[in-house]
Order: structure tokens, then C-alpha cells, then sequence
């Protein structure tokens, strides 16, 4: 028997230990420290951390147990994932640094109680009388329920899935099928299969555990092996021109973006727009800080003189008002396009000061650009000076230029690869390319820009298209189909990255096929299904009837 002095002591040695595996796993999105390894990925820290996770679960004694150690694991892993939202808070929102630590923190442990949800699931309904292939089945399905339920409730927040984890390993290939939250119910499934204890009274001591982590090992050096072959998106046709791009990063400092920094910022840009010979050009998300009217005299006037006489694209990020008959009168986050007149949409407005296109953003950020109920207060608060958005429809028009198909998104919409999906409903109009347009000088120098340049390569491993970015401070970057990326701009920088693009036609990816007509609801409903299955054959076991699973 154990004294309780002795169980206290190992409680704080595995909670101890939870959260630096936690911490860990966080670091495996993109390490961040300096050296040659920084912002890299590393595909064998998620997987082992997890299987830590998977263990200390699988051997857990109850219910609430199961609970507590779940969410010590996860509330650790979001908030080393996404601990750079206190500089927004703290240094641009001007918050007290312990307000804005115990936001963050809370944060955390508000999104880590998904997953201490599942944990707790698992332990209850689907844990008892079953094989280790069974649980870990489980295992794979809640974890995934956990992070759709992160990324779809209350507008969502899937920054960090773990899936983001091997965008440079060989499971990558699995993303053009099932997408990102597929894989991850994949990485925990085989996680919890290889750390999972076998359970005595129910399976004998076989080889067929072995032989199912055996297949499991094959399935990966096969992963590896087809690497060129299985990815859909490697055998699609590419435009027969490459489009030059020229992607412009003002590095303009976040606390003077809005303030001293306009003046400068502005006539920079317009430099840079009218200097640049480059097919296609882009400005980051509110790279002109001020509505239009705003701007100096004859600013367009300038700008559309030259773009209608170029067969050169800009495109612009900057904030607009509503338009439409049900428009409010309302900001939003947009960007706009100049082009010549013989590529500019029917319809388009004859006036100086108004696009030729625009793209206004749907998925709006909670606090910056839209605010909750009840929660206006700390808006006022923060200071935040584009508080109150409206809001773009889903699957707007696309831009489209020397016969490629452009789809914009302005932020962190390109983490909702649902969303983006929605453009891909008819195959023979979707786009042939992506541009995200972004500002993440909110956060600073950290490795949030390198997590943010991985979400975006495993959006164009998903959707099987070239993904470019254009940022204020990074990461600025050419990204092809396959997800690599071809070219790149130092983060931190003033300057115009220059390189080439092919955009892709051609069938889509299975994940975009299926994804584009039905959403995420597969997932949903598969998860769900094998969570019931699996609870309702562990009830019978524990009533002496048939389990599931050799």
C-alpha cells in the first residue's frame, strides 16, 4: 500500500510531466529556438509526445483522473502553441501584463477542456473490456471530434492541430485526402496503438498487436515510398506561362502601423506598386491603413492610370466599407484589385475611387474584428482600432488574370480549409491559384510566423494549388502545390520578394472534392459513429457479451 504522501508524489511527477510533454508537443509545430532547427516542424517530437499522453490516459483509474490528466496535457501544449497572442494583448493592447497573461492563460485552459472532454470519454464509455485496436480507434476519433469541436465552436480557433506537425514528414501525403483533421485522427490512433497496455483478460498474448504495429510501420515506409505518386495535386496540369509575382513586405512596426507610420507606409507601397514590372503584385492585409478617401489626392487616380495602360495585377489590402443594398455602413477587412480595363469585371464601377474587385473577409477575428456579445468592454479596452467588421460572404467571385483563377484570403482564414474549399464546388472554375494576405506584426518576431507559413503550405497540400503570401513582416513566400515552398523573403524585413508561379487545373484533390460539397460533416458523423460503436461493444463486454477486435 502507498502511503499518501507517496501517491502526492507521483500525481505531481506525472502532472510534472504532462505538461512538459505538453510543451513539447507545441514546440514540434515549429521549434522555437534559434538555430539551424527554428520554425521547423519536427515530426517524431508530436508523435512521441502524444504517445506519452496516450499511455498515461490508457492507464488512468478513473473518469475524473483521466479528466484532470488530459487537460493538464493539452491547456500546456495551446499555450506554448499560441503564447505570442499576450504580446498582441500586452504591448499593442496595452493591457497589464498580468491581465494579459491570465487572459491567455485562460484561453488556453478554456480550449484544452475539448480534449480533456475526449480523455474523459474515453476512460468512461470506451476504454473497459476492449482491445488495444479498439481503443486506440477510439482514441483516434475523439481526438478529432476535439479539435473540430476547437476549430468550428464559437467562430473557432484550430491554430496548432497537431496535423500541422508533418507538413515535411512522410504523412503529409495523407493531407490531399483526408485533410488536416483526418491526419491528426490518424497520428493519435497510431499513438495510442503503440502505448496502449494490453489488457490481460481480454486478449491473449498473441502476436496480433504486433502484427497491427507491424502493418502500421509498413504503411509508413510505403507513405515514403509513394511519395510522388499519391499526391493528387503532383499530376495536375499547370498553366503553360509562369506568372511573375512580385510580393511586397513593408515591415512597418505594429504600434506605429496606425498612427506616425501611415505617411511613410503609404508612399512606400505606392513606390513600390508603380516601380515593379512584375506580372501580378501584392500588398499585405491593411498595407494602406486608411479608407480611401483618406488617402492623398489623386492617389488612384495615379495607380489606375498606370494599371489600365500595364497588363500588370496589384492587389491590396486595405480596409473598405460595406457595399450593397443590406450594407450597414460597416468596415471591412478587404482587398482590392487594379488591373487593365480589359480584365476588370462586368459591372465594375466607373468612378476613380472604386475597385474594379474586391474580396471582403468572411472569417472575422473575435475582439479585433468583430465583438461577441457582452464583450465590448474589452475592445474599449485593448484599444483596438478596427473593432467592429462587416463580414464577406463565403465563395466569393474570383480574381481572375492572364488565365489564371486567383482566390484571395486575408489572415488566419487560411486556417479553415473548409472554408476556402467552398471556391472548389465547380471544378471547371475553381481557382488554379491562392493568396493570403496577412499582418502579423500583432505578434511580433515570433514563431508564430513560422506556424502561420506551415498552416498555409497544408492548405495547398489540401486544395492541390499554389498558395502565395504576401505579409508586413513575414512570413512573405511562394508556396507550390505540393506545399513546398520555392521562394522566400527573411522575415523581419523591408523588401519585395520577386519569383514565378504556375497555377494548377486539372481534377481536384480528394479532400476538396468531398469537402467542397458535404464540409466537415464526414468527419463529424465517421467520428462520431466509431465513438458509438465502440462505447456500445464496450458495454456489452462489461456485461459479458462480445467485444470488439481480435
Amino acid at each position: 500500500m502507498q502511503t499518501a504522501k507517496a501517491r502526492h508524489l507521483k500525481s505531481f511527477a506525472i502532472y510534472t510531466m504532462l505538461g512538459v510533454t505538453g510543451v513539447l508537443h507545441a514546440f514540434a509545430l515549429a521549434w522555437p529556438f534559434d538555430g539551424a532547427s527554428y520554425g521547423q516542424p519536427i515530426a517524431a517530437l508530436q508523435l512521441t509526445s502524444l504517445a506519452v499522453l496516450a499511455a498515461v490516459l490508457d492507464r488512468s483509474r478513473s473518469v475524473t483522473q483521466a479528466f484532470w490528466r488530459t487537460w493538464a496535457f493539452a491547456s500546456a501544449w495551446l499555450l506554448a502553441t499560441f503564447w505570442w497572442l499576450f504580446i498582441s494583448m500586452h504591448i499593442y493592447g496595452e493591457m497589464h501584463a498580468v491581465l494579459a497573461a491570465t487572459a491567455v492563460a485562460l484561453l488556453g485552459v478554456a480550449l484544452g477542456a475539448y480534449y480533456a472532454l475526449a480523455g474523459a470519454i474515453y476512460r468512461r464509455w470506451c476504454q473497459q473490456g476492449q482491445s488495444v485496436f479498439a481503443r486506440a480507434l477510439s482514441f483516434g476519433a475523439l481526438w478529432m471530434l476535439a479539435e473540430l469541436l476547437r476549430g468550428n465552436l464559437f467562430t473557432g480557433f484550430p491554430w496548432g492541430a497537431i496535423g500541422y506537425a508533418h507538413v515535411d514528414s512522410p504523412l503529409r501525403h495523407w493531407l490531399p485526402w483526408v485533410g488536416v483533421y483526418g491526419l491528426s485522427a490518424m497520428l493519435a490512433f497510431a499513438c495510442m496503438l503503440v502505448a496502449a497496455k494490453r489488457a490481460e483478460h481480454i486478449e491473449k498474448p498473441s502476436n496480433f498487436l504486433w502484427l497491427v504495429r507491424a502493418v502500421l510501420l509498413i504503411g509508413l515506409a510505403y507513405t515514403w515510398w509513394t511519395a510522388n505518386t499519391q499526391n493528387p495535386a503532383a499530376n495536375q496540369d499547370a498553366s503553360p506561362r509562369a506568372l511573375k509575382v512580385a510580393l511586397v513586405q513593408g515591415n512597418v512596426p505594429q504600434d506605429l502601423k496606425f498612427g506616425t507610420a501611415v505617411p511613410q507606409a503609404i508612399a512606400d507601397y505606392r513606390k513600390a506598386l508603380l516601380a515593379n514590372s512584375a506580372d501580378f503584385m501584392a500588398l499585405p492585409e491593411t498595407a494602406l491603413p486608411v479608407l480611401a478617401e483618406n488617402l492623398p489626392e489623386n492617389f488612384w487616380g495615379e495607380l489606375k492610370q498606370h494599371f489600365s495602360s500595364h497588363q500588370q495585377l496589384a492587389l491590396i489590402g486595405m480596409p473598405m466599407r460595406e457595399s450593397g443594398p443590406n450594407s450597414q455602413g460597416l468596415l471591412t477587412n478587404s482587398a482590392m484589385a487594379l488591373m487593365p480595363s480589359a480584365n476588370a469585371p462586368s459591372g465594375s464601377a466607373p468612378n476613380t475611387n472604386a475597385p474594379t474587385y474586391r474580396y471582403d473577409k468572411h472569417h472575422l477575428v473575435p475582439f479585433g474584428e468583430f465583438v461577441p456579445p457582452m464583450f465590448g468592454w474589452f475592445v474599449d479596452w485593448m484599444r483596438i482600432p478596427l473593432g467592429s467588421f462587416g463580414r464577406g460572404g463565403l465563395g466569393q467571385p474570383l480574381l481572375e488574370f492572364k488565365g489564371e483563377r486567383i482566390a484571395t484570403n486575408i489572415c488566419y482564414e487560411d486556417l479553415f480549409g473548409e472554408e476556402l474549399a467552398q471556391n472548389f464546388s465547380k471544378s471547371e472554375n475553381s481557382p488554379t491559384l491562392m493568396i493570403n494576405l496577412s499582418n502579423i506584426a500583432w505578434f511580433g518576431n515570433t514563431v508564430a510566423i513560422e506556424q502561420h507559413l506551415h498552416i498555409s503550405r497544408v492548405r495547398a497540400m489540401e486544395l492541390g494549388r499554389p498558395m502565395l503570401r504576401a505579409t508586413n513582416t513575414g512570413a512573405t513566400a511562394i508556396i507550390d502545390a505540393q506545399g513546398v515552398v520555392t521562394h522566400r523573403l527573411a522575415s523581419g524585413v523591408k523588401g519585395v520578394l520577386i519569383g514565378e508561379v504556375k497555377g494548377v487545373h486539372g481534377a481536384l484533390t480528394p479532400y476538396t472534392q468531398w469537402v467542397s460539397k458535404f464540409g466537415l460533416a464526414p468527419l463529424w458523423i465517421l467520428g462520431m459513429a466509431i465513438v458509438l460503436v465502440v462505447a456500445t461493444l464496450a458495454y456489452r463486454a462489461r456485461h459479458g457479451r462480445r467485444r470488439f477486435g481480435p
